[in-house]
C-alpha cells in the first residue's frame, strides 16, 4: 500500500488586510502618518480547515476560481509561507514551480542556477551532472546558458525553471499555472513530462484552470472555494461536477434581480445560459453533442436596429470565433420594446476539449456602430472528448492542438 507523500491536517491561513509591517524606522514613520483615519484591520481567511492526504505516485489537481486559495496552499507546501494553524508533513524532496521570478538568483547564470537548485534539494554534484544535459535540452535555452537569468524573458525563465524542477527528480513536484507563460508546444512538453514523472512513482500536485489538462495529467482532483474544500475525488468526476456547480465557471448568469444589470438606456441583459441537447442548463458537454448559448435581453427604446453577437474563447485566452445573428428575420430591421431571446447553436464534433468562455454583445451597427451590452466571459462550459465511440479524438490519447476539433470528410484510395 502506498504511503502518504503529503499529509495536510487542519490547515488554515489568516491574513490581516490593512496590516502594516514596522520592520524599519521608515516603516514605523510611514505607519504613524498613515494611521490617521486609516480603517481598522480585518481578517481574511485564505484557507480554512484543509485536510488532504496525497499518496506516493499520485497526481493531484487543484482547481478553483481566482481567490479560492490554491496559490496560498502551494506556497505553504513549498515552504514560502507558514500556515496560521494546522500542519503539513511531506516525505521526500520537494521541487516547486510557482510564479515566474521565484527560485533562481538573478545575478547567476542559467548553468549556475541549475547547480544551485540541485544543491538546495540536497543533491550531489554527480547527481546534478547526470541530469544536466537533459535539463538544457528540455529547456531549449542552450545558447543562453551562461548569461545571468535576470536577462531572460519570462518564457525562457519559465522553461528553465520547469526543466530544473522536473529533471532533478524530487519525490514531490508542485506546479502552478505558470505554464500558461509558455507557447503551446512547450506546454505540451510540460504536460507530457508531468505524466512521465507520475509513472515513476513520484507525486505531482498541479494547479490549473484548464480542466482538460487536469483530467489528462491527474488521477485525482480537489476543488477549492473561498478557502475550503468543496469537491474531492477522481479527476474526471471532480472536473465535471465543478463545471456544473456554482463553484466553477457557471453555465448560467441571471441578471434579472440586479439593480444595475449590464446594458444602457437602449437595452439591458436579463440572462445568458449554456444548454445541452435536451434544453437543460449544462456546464459539461460531450464533444459529440450540440451546444446552445441562449441570451435573453430587454429592448427599452423602440425602433433600434440591433445585432446580437457572441465571442467564444478557449480558457479565456485564445478567441475561437465571433459570430453575429445574420438571420433575415431581424437583420437590419427595427425592434419594438420588449423581451427577446436569441439562441446560437454549435454543432457536435466542432469545439475542441477544454474550458470555453462566452462573451455576449448587443450593438447598433446602423447608421454607426454603438455597443449597448458588452458582457465578457459571462458564462462558461467545458467540453470533454473521450476515447470511445465516434469521438473526434479517435485513438490518440495525447493533447491535440486547436480551439476547434471538427470531424471532416476524408477519402483514401489504395493505388496498388
Amino acid at each position: 500500500m502506498n504511503m502518504d507523500a503529503v499529509k495536510i491536517e487542519g490547515l488554515s491561513k489568516l491574513y490581516l488586510l490593512g496590516a502594516q509591517r514596522n520592520d524599519s524606522l521608515r516603516d514605523a514613520v510611514a505607519a504613524f502618518f498613515s494611521g490617521f483615519g486609516r480603517k481598522e484591520e480585518r481578517e481574511f481567511w485564505a484557507l480554512r480547515d484543509i485536510d488532504i492526504d496525497v499518496k506516493e505516485g499520485e497526481t493531484l489537481g487543484l482547481i478553483g476560481r481566482n481567490g479560492a486559495g490554491k496559490s496560498t496552499l502551494l506556497k505553504i507546501l513549498s515552504r514560502i509561507t507558514q500556515p496560521t494553524t494546522g500542519q503539513v508533513t511531506m516525505r521526500g524532496r520537494v521541487g516547486s514551480l510557482l510564479e515566474v521570478g521565484t527560485g533562481f538568483h538573478g545575478e547567476l547564470s542559467g548553468r549556475e542556477n541549475i547547480y544551485l537548485s540541485g544543491a538546495v534539494l540536497g543533491m550531489s554534484r554527480a547527481e546534478i551532472n547526470k541530469a544536466f544535459d537533459d535539463i538544457v535540452e528540455f529547456s531549449e535555452i542552450g545558447e543562453f546558458l551562461d548569461i545571468p537569468v535576470k536577462r531572460y524573458s519570462s518564457g525562457m525563465y519559465m522553461r528553465l525553471a520547469f526543466a530544473v524542477a522536473a529533471h532533478l527528480e524530487p519525490e514531490i513536484l508542485i506546479v502552478d499555472e505558470v505554464l500558461a507563460v509558455g507557447d503551446a508546444a512547450f506546454q505540451r512538453k510540460c504536460i507530457n513530462k508531468m505524466r512521465d514523472v507520475s509513472t515513476t512513482g513520484r507525486t505531482v500536485i498541479f494547479v490549473s484552470h484548464d480542466m482538460s489538462a487536469v483530467t489528462r495529467i491527474c488521477n485525482r482532483a480537489v476543488a477549492l472555494s473561498s478557502g475550503r474544500i468543496v469537491l474531492d475525488g477522481p479527476a474526471t468526476d471532480v472536473a465535471r461536477d465543478y463545471m456544473e456547480s456554482d463553484f466553477g465557471i457557471t453555465a448560467e448568469a441571471d441578471f434579472s434581480g440586479r439593480e444595475l444589470p449590464p446594458g444602457n438606456e437602449v437595452a439591458k441583459l436579463i440572462s445568458v445560459r449554456v444548454l445541452g441537447p435536451d434544453g437543460r442548463t449544462l456546464g459539461s458537454h460531450d464533444i459529440r453533442n450540440e451546444i446552445s448559448i441562449e441570451a435573453c435581453y430587454e429592448v427599452l427604446s423602440g425602433e433600434p436596429i440591433l445585432t446580437p453577437s457572441i465571442s467564444l474563447s478557449r480558457d479565456g485566452r485564445n478567441v475561437a470565433f465571433t459570430t453575429q445573428d445574420l438571420s433575415e428575420e431581424w437583420r437590419r430591421k427595427p425592434r419594438n420594446r420588449g423581451v427577446y431571446k436569441s439562441r446560437l447553436t454549435i454543432p457536435g464534433n466542432y469545439l475542441s476539449e477544454g474550458s470555453h468562455l462566452v462573451s455576449f454583445h448587443l450593438s447598433s451597427l446602423i447608421p454607426t456602430h454603438r455597443p449597448h451590452i458588452n458582457e465578457r466571459d459571462v458564462v462558461g462550459f467545458d467540453v470533454t472528448d473521450k476515447m470511445e465511440g465516434d469521438s473526434a479524438r479517435g485513438d490518440f490519447a495525447g493533447p491535440m492542438e486547436g480551439v476547434i476539433r471538427p470531424i471532416l470528410p476524408w477519402k483514401t484510395d489504395f493505388e496498388g
